[in-house]
């Protein structure tokens, strides 16, 4: 379809017809026609109107690009239903329907083969977008066939899936033949679709992730420019592995609510759409997971369910935010409750902390579990991470890791899932390329410290340095000086930072450490800085005589004879307005309120500011890794 005029695009066409647009210095059109040429559609057929010589000038036969090109000139506008009916008797049983005025970087073999496989009458590319308000879309169903098609304006207060209408098309040329539409210019998408569901064809929804996006104003076509320049264009392609963010939903993405079973209890949390649309641009997948036993208990059927969701992608819409897929697991082991779904009260591999819908979700779409992310609020989201193999975010909103039902430590933690992203997006790359330079002289050392102020940003540079080595190969165990903390009970009123900590138990634990390479065994009994207590079950570890050890705390650098044992050691340090916000949401979150905090953060300044940024002058390396507030 090459007949635009692109009036919106005047200002980049130079009288050109729209399917000329240059992309990088290369028409549009010509950019499509290669596409089709690289996946072996090789039979062109050109709809042309507005200054189609240009476009006939252009490519000649096509046989310069290895396709043969027909060209189809429309004498009066006839719309994209009635220019395709038009030639329709020129068509071969199966053909493929681009416009030309939208990119995109497509498998069409899978395309094809997925339309034979149904023996559809129509398939449909269908994808999530960050513009649904103003775009048709689509319902499918569990076979993904179309039940009905929702063309924009949409009213308010209507939730529909974010799935829509790509402007992509393939057709079985007998469902058309016959057809008859009343108007003088009959769209496709308004009228041809509502048409054959009338009469009962079969239209399929082929749902994909790929990069595809209508270029019809200035701003569309710069974006697509700067996807394909960043990568996010080649980033999505099917046969590359993906990097994913993993989503919990409740007290991730919207407020916590228990059990909860119906859309007007659904809210967006603050900033959610901003972060989720910060990824999107990012060429990084965002899956959501969840847990959703209100199935099993019979509190909704799956039906309500997709209405939840329907309304939580389109609150995401209004934000200019989408998700690219969701999985649940409507199981639950429990029984007992009032009109229960008794198949579904089993054991499964679905439910979170196992890792059945990650390792689902990564075969279905082609993602790199190493390489992804989870983000959650409780620890059987943390535990589910672990089980697959991601690398995960504990945020601080919904349960906020309270919920304590599995014993687990998050790789990361993040006030909101907006820090989350942030890192994900941002600060853990830039992060981990300041470390490089100093990990071969760590993965040499027995003892690697980390010290530095409080919230600096201690745990995180040792998460990134144990990712680096155990990615070459080294196995790394990382102790936290918090589990060396005096008990709040015992201390005096007047004890400073170094009082508060056994620091004579650490340096013999890494006297130990450094006199022996045989096994050690180590009990740890973690500390709950929520609570302010010990745990009462204890972790054994087990220190190999090859592992690297990394001890991080506020006083690490402190004491002479633990820096003696050491052999490698960095300090922290943080932008002093950052590392505020930082402790504000710590000491928020474990219940003060503003006054109690300034006044702790007033105390604290006397108590150790001065005393721990002195000992940045026993550091092999001061360092300041990058990124939010995590």
């Amino acid at each position: 379809m090459a007949g635009g005029k692109g009036t919106r695009l005047h200002s980049r066409l130079n009288g050109l017809p729209k399917p000329m647009a240059p992309i990088l210095g290369k028409p549009l059109l010509q950019h499509l026609i290669e596409q089709c040429a690289t996946n072996g559609i090789t039979d062109i057929r050109l709809l042309i109107a507005y200054r189609g010589e240009v476009i006939k000038d252009h490519f000649g036969d096509g046989n310069q690009i290895g396709v043969t090109i027909q060209y189809y000139m429309e004498d009066q506008a006839r719309g994209t239903a009635g220019a395709l009916l038009d030639v329709l008797e020129d068509l071969d049983d199966q053909f493929l329907v681009i416009y030309g005025d939208t990119y995109f970087d497509v498998d069409l073999n899978k395309l094809w083969s997925f339309h034979i496989d149904r023996n559809a009458d129509t398939t449909l590319f269908l994808h999530p977008n960050d513009h649904p308000q103003d775009s048709d879309l689509v319902e499918i169903d569990q076979y993904l066939k179309v039940t009905e098609i929702h063309t924009y304006p949409h009213p308010d207060h209507q939730w529909h899936r974010n799935l829509v209408n790509a402007a992509l098309y393939m057709f079985n040329k007998t469902a058309l033949i016959g057809m008859r539409l009343p108007l003088q210019r009959p769209d496709i998408a308004k009228n041809l679709f509502p048409k054959m569901l009338e009469l009962g064809k079969s239209l399929y929804g082929y749902v994909s992730t790929e990069y595809i996006k209508d270029m019809g104003t200035p701003e569309r076509l710069d974006c697509v420019e700067q996807d394909i320049i960043s990568g996010k264009v080649v980033a999505l392609s099917s046969n590359v592995q993906k990097s994913a963010l993993f989503l919990d939903r409740d007290g991730v993405i919207n407020h916590e609510v228990n059990h909860l079973s119906d859309p007007e209890q659904l809210e967006l949390l603050p900033g959610v759409g901003k972060a989720i649309r910060k990824a999107n641009q990012a060429g990084i997948l965002v899956v959501v997971i969840t847990n959703q036993p209100v199935i099993a208990r019979g509190d909704i059927t799956e039906m309500d369910l997709r209405i939840i969701h329907n309304k939580l992608e389109t609150l995401l819409g209004y934000e200019r935010a989408y998700i690219d897929a969701l999985y649940y697991c409507p199981h639950h082991p429990d029984g007992g409750f009032d009109g229960e779904v008794s198949e579904l009260k089993i054991e499964c591999d679905c439910r979170k902390p196992s890792a059945g819908l990650l390792v689902q979700a990564a075969e279905k779409l082609n993602i790199s579990l190493r390489e992804s992310w989870m983000v959650g609020d409780s620890t059987s989201d943390i535990l589910a991470a672990i089980h697959a193999g991601v690398r995960n975010i504990l945020v601080r909103t919904g349960y906020a890791g309270r919920d304590g039902e599995y014993s687990c430590v998050p790789d990361y933690v993040a006030a909101n899932l907006g820090d989350a992203v942030d890192w994900v997006v941002m600060g853990h790359q830039a992060s981990a390329a300041k470390v490089e330079p100093y990990l071969a002289k760590a993965a040499n050392s027995r003892l690697v410290l980390i010290g530095g102020l409080a919230r600096s940003g201690k745990s995180s540079l040792s998460q990134i340095i144990t990712e680096k080595l155990v990615s070459q190969g080294q196995s790394v165990k990382v102790f936290s000086l918090d589990n060396w903390l005096i008990p709040q009970e015992t201390r005096l009123p007047n004890d400073g930072v170094l009082e508060r900590f056994d620091m004579k138990a650490v340096v013999e634990f890494s006297r130990m450490l450094k006199s022996t390479r045989q096994l050690l065994t180590h009990k740890v009994f973690p500390y709950d800085r929520f609570t302010k207590s010990y745990t009462d079950q204890a972790n054994t570890v087990n220190i190999n005589r090859d592992d690297v050890v990394i001890i991080e705390g506020t006083p690490a650098l402190c004491n002479p004879k633990l820096l003696m044992l050491a052999d490698f050691s960095f300090f922290m340090v943080c932008d002093e307005s950052i590392r505020k916000v930082r402790l504000w949401n710590d000491y928020r979150w474990r219940g003060l309120d503003k006054a109690q905090f300034e006044a702790l953060y007033s105390r604290r300044e006397i108590d150790e500011h001065t005393l721990i940024s002195s000992s940045s002058i026993h550091a092999d390396v001061v360092i300041q890794i990058c990124g939010a507030e995590i």
